[in-house]
């Protein structure tokens, strides 16, 4: 039977923006290069919105909300190569809204050259405004805010990341939808995924408590800029705000979301070797491409992981590919492909 907070779920204004059910595939090829768990990968990467991504199935509730407010204009934040930016756009075209983004560069600076998504927001015509202001980028936002209102526009502002308790909402049905591709995939073990501004991870808990996986396959974050104790206060506000919003009296304690913060490298978007080693493996091996920022990083604490035995041979594990690989483009000599 359907509980009341799966109902008022549903019930959720929605506009579809993204193409869904993504698919969940094997990947032989890397499982017997690692010799651990039989791996398989979700792919959002595949969900549309010039190039796909996560943030695709958050917009489908974070536009919907906007449109509700008559709003036509949206902004939003990101850094230098933000997916949460370029989907946004995407989402804006389709939907026939303006698009305002503030991007980070270091002096707040434009770039010399508009490579990967900078390239893609211009062309979905995006209007971007250049800041030194680090995320989550709130005077910068309000700056753009007051400028579009005094201008007479009416603006919504779609938050960093798209992490908010509608916005996480999109992964509350993403862990429905994959709930239902367990005859394909078999029984999980575990799911493995980047996590940042942590929306997405909010959403995956939730979901699971709703299905009934919360405790029987384990949601493994990889933090891609933040320490544990961060994220994890973040994550479970947010996954917490996103239950009172569907009546559901459920709570979680920031030591229920699973993060790892031994990945985060040379910090956010600093490409080092666990990240190039794992986007060539799931290329050469598996014919796909991750991203030098989000899933390159998670993917990389994955298969360290297998080597070190955290996940094992019989076991089953799911990384779920949340997009990004127009960055890739940005990204050649940090890649060791160009010179």
């Amino acid at each position: 039977m359907t509980s009341p907070a799966l109902e008022a779920f549903s019930k959720l204004p929605r506009v579809h923006l993204a193409h869904l059910p993504t698919p969940v595939e094997p990947l032989p090829n890397l499982t017997k290069y690692l010799g651990g768990p039989e791996l398989w990968i979700k792919r959002d990467d595949q969900t549309g919105l010039a190039t796909g991504g996560n943030k695709a199935r958050k917009l489908e509730y974070l536009m919907a909300e906007a449109l509700d407010n008559g709003a036509d204009t949206v902004i939003t934040a990101g850094s230098t190569q933000s997916n949460h930016a370029r989907q946004t756009a995407a989402a804006a075209a389709k939907l026939g809204l303006d698009c305002h983004l503030a991007l980070f560069a270091p002096g707040g600076n434009p770039p010399q050259f508009s490579l990967g998504n900078i390239l893609l927001d211009e062309l979905l015509g995006a209007t971007i405004h250049w800041t030194a202001e680090r995320a989550p980028y709130k005077d910068s936002i309000v700056k753009i805010e007051d400028e579009l209102k005094a201008a007479g526009k009416t603006p919504a502002v779609i938050p960093y990341g798209g992490s908010s308790p509608i916005g996480l909402m999109g992964y509350v049905g993403a862990i429905l939808e994959l709930a239902s591709q367990e005859s394909i995939t078999g029984p999980l073990d575990a799911v493995a995924f980047a996590s940042s501004s942590g929306g997405t991870q909010a959403g995956m808990i939730l979901g699971a408590h709703l299905t009934g996986w919360l405790g029987r396959v384990r949601l493994l974050a990889i933090s891609i800029d933040e320490r544990d104790e961060i994220l994890a206060e973040r994550v479970a506000n947010l996954a917490n705000a996103g239950a009172a919003l569907l009546g559901d009296d459920w709570r979680i304690n920031d030591d229920v979301p699973d993060i790892s913060d031994a990945y985060l490298g040379g910090g956010y978007a600093v490409v080092g070797d666990p990240e190039r080693e794992a986007i060539r493996l799931l290329a050469e091996h598996e014919g796909v491409l991750a991203d030098p920022v989000y899933t390159g990083r998670a993917l990389a604490g994955l298969i360290d992981l297998i080597r070190k035995g955290e996940f094992r041979a019989g076991q089953r594990v799911l990384f779920w590919h949340t997009g990004g690989y127009a960055a890739l483009f940005a990204y050649g000599a940090e890649l060791g492909l160009s010179n």
